[in-house]
């Protein structure tokens, strides 16, 4: 690739996340209708990319049933209706594989980012997860890049180091104490655990994606996000740690739901004044 179309591929990047990251802010903060509204459009998004991806035809009524259902399971549990929403989830297997995976991906994937954003400290616990996230995702890449060492999986993804791995849960345990402490302190603990938890699905997650791309010979899932390429490319990481922590905060009795430490219990039960009181629509 030559230097000017790096820039090019670079400029991009940043003018996509220069417009994304603002809108997932502010839905993120406002709660509510609108980030309602978001996660279903990316459960559509996420079921249609994969269809496409898989080369499944797209204008039949089979393909139509495909992409409506995540979003129809999306408004079912946002009508209360949580267990009927996952439920939804065994119908699409009579499709058969691989036409039904993409919509399991969406409908686990955005059911579970609902739902945490719905849990009493709803904001707090999303941002723990996208915090989490992109540390290890960060992380991983600085110290690939710096210490370099044996490949992790070097048939899957052979950019991926296993000194990137350590960095990438080291880092998110780190952003989860950070989180924790900012947002319900006396957490920290249960952060820094979390953090390092959630990091294993996340790579995890991003070691399937790269997989599943290697299975099917392309370089990205799509192109919605200029610069940046499918939103699997994108989120391939959070869908797979977002139902980790859903489950985490069904598990726990307290909130937020990294307070699976002893001493978290006792002493994150005082909310800080920003999320005292809040709910999914904090």
């Amino acid at each position: 690739m030559s230097a000017s179309s790096r820039w090019s591929d670079l400029r991009l990047r940043l003018l996509s996340a220069a417009v994304l990251i603002p809108v997932a802010a502010f839905c993120i903060w406002q709660g509510g209708p609108v980030y309602d509204a978001l996660i279903l459009l990316a459960m559509f998004g996420l079921a249609w990319e994969g269809e496409t991806l898989i080369r499944q035809p797209l204008k039949t009524w089979r393909s139509a049933l495909l992409l409506a259902w995540p979003v129809i399971a999306g408004l079912a549990a946002l009508k209360g209706e949580w267990s009927a929403a996952f439920w939804m989830i065994w119908p699409t297997l009579i499709f058969g594989f691989p036409a039904s995976v993409p919509v399991v991906v969406a409908i686990i994937g955005g059911l579970s980012l609902l739902w945490l954003r719905h849990l009493p400290l709803g904001m707090a616990s999303v941002l723990f997860v996208i915090s989490v996230v992109v540390a290890s995702d960060s992380f991983a890449y600085l110290a690939g890049r710096i210490f370099g060492g044996p490949k992790l999986a070097p048939s899957i993804s052979p950019g991926k180091t296993r000194s990137g791995a350590i960095g990438g849960l080291v880092g998110s345990a780190l952003a989860g104490g950070l989180v924790a402490w900012l947002t319900v302190p006396g957490t920290q603990l249960g952060g820094l655990v979390c953090g390092a938890v959630l990091s294993v699905f996340s790579q995890s997650g991003d070691l399937l994606e790269s997989a599943a791309k290697r299975r099917l010979g392309v370089k990205d899932s799509g192109r919605l996000i200029p610069g940046h390429g499918g939103l699997l490319d994108r989120f391939d990481g959070l869908l797979a740690a977002a139902p980790a922590a859903a489950l985490l905060s069904l598990a726990v009795a307290a909130q937020p739901f990294w307070s699976i430490l002893p001493a978290d219990l006792t002493s994150g039960s005082a909310h800080p004044p920003i999320l005292q009181g809040s709910s999914s629509h904090d």
